[in-house]
């Protein structure tokens, strides 16, 4: 589990992408967790998109591990960055309808280990690369790429 979905360090001038178990693309941000979400948001707001909502993930896993039964601090920090876009969205679902399952779309920004990084989930084949196109431009320009 402590593996789920980040694995590789890299510095900001040598950055590197990791796969997690095919699940996502993770880049590491040389920076602070707070300069990572401003990043990410800047990214996300530049490409003229709305954020809809913060998920402030890593709040609720460690304000709840207790609950849960768990003493394992998963992340220092992590949130999700939760927006669409009208016109990839309108393209993709245009292809297929059922691509709404994969609406709305998430960046992910974590700091683990004194490590920060910027993310996001892979998309199935076809029509949605499109959509993955779009976050790996938003991911990359957060990490100065």
């Amino acid at each position: 589990m402590k593996r789920f979905m980040f694995g590789v360090i890299a510095s900001l001038f040598a950055v590197q992408v990791a796969t997690a178990g095919e699940t996502s693309t993770v880049y590491t941000f040389d920076g602070s967790f707070d300069d990572a979400a401003f990043s990410v948001e800047s990214a996300i707001i530049g490409k003229g998109l709305v954020i809809d909502y913060v998920s402030h993930t890593g709040a609720m896993l460690n304000r709840t591990s207790e609950d849960v039964g768990s003493e394992v601090k998963l992340f220092e920090a992590a949130d999700v960055f939760i927006f669409c876009s009208a016109v990839v969205s309108r393209k993709v679902m245009e292809v297929d309808p059922m691509n709404i399952a994969h609406c709305p779309y998430g960046i992910f920004v974590a700091e683990r280990e004194n490590k920060v990084m910027v993310g996001y989930r892979h998309y199935p084949s076809g029509a949605m690369q499109e959509v993955q196109a779009l976050l790996d431009e938003i991911a990359r320009e957060a990490v100065g790429e």
